[in-house]
């Protein structure tokens, strides 16, 4: 799949089979994380892979809205190291993960991390050292049916030239 028929594919997946997601897909994905760019190219993000059905109820449990977790086949925890650009860092490599996971025929959705009340809970009961953020928590797996894009605003509504509202 080219890379823009993958944004226009991709799409929020919160409806899982029951079937884990293989080890070499993962790998292919967290690849596919640390290479995005990295502002003054500190790369700060680490990423944890849970596949222990047990843990991702427990880490879907701690969210509010991300119980989901729990039936998809893994989690991606994109965490980075608190520096000055680790939240755009880390949302640069979730993005690639997302869709890297379309282009592999896999489903996703990003669940928040940063600034939530749970997410240095989360990151303590994974052991993750103080000085680490929890960017984003990343369901992945099969999608249990078919899903599609929702719509987007019309291009020409979001789209200025030269100055806003041009």
């Amino acid at each position: 799949m080219d890379t823009l028929a993958t944004i226009k594919a991709r799409y929020s997946c919160r409806v899982y089979l029951d079937k884990p997601v293989e080890r070499e897909l993962l790998k292919q994905l967290v690849d596919a994380g640390r290479r995005a760019p990295s502002g003054r190219k500190e790369m700060p993000v680490e990423f944890v892979v849970v596949t222990d059905p047990q843990m991702r109820k427990t880490i879907a449990d701690y969210t509010n809205y991300g119980k989901f977790i729990a039936t998809a086949g893994a989690c991606i925890l994109v965490i980075a190291r608190d520096v000055t650009y680790y939240l755009e860092d880390g949302c640069a490599a979730a993005e690639n993960i997302l869709l890297a996971a379309t282009a592999l025929g896999l489903a996703s959705c990003w669940v928040a991390g940063d600034k939530k009340p749970y997410a240095r809970q989360i990151l303590d009961h994974l052991d993750v050292p103080a000085n680490y953020k929890l960017v984003a928590m990343l369901a992945i797996g099969y999608p249990k049916e078919p899903g599609k894009q929702p719509a987007h605003r019309p291009l020409d509504e979001v789209l200025h030239w030269e100055r806003f509202g041009a």
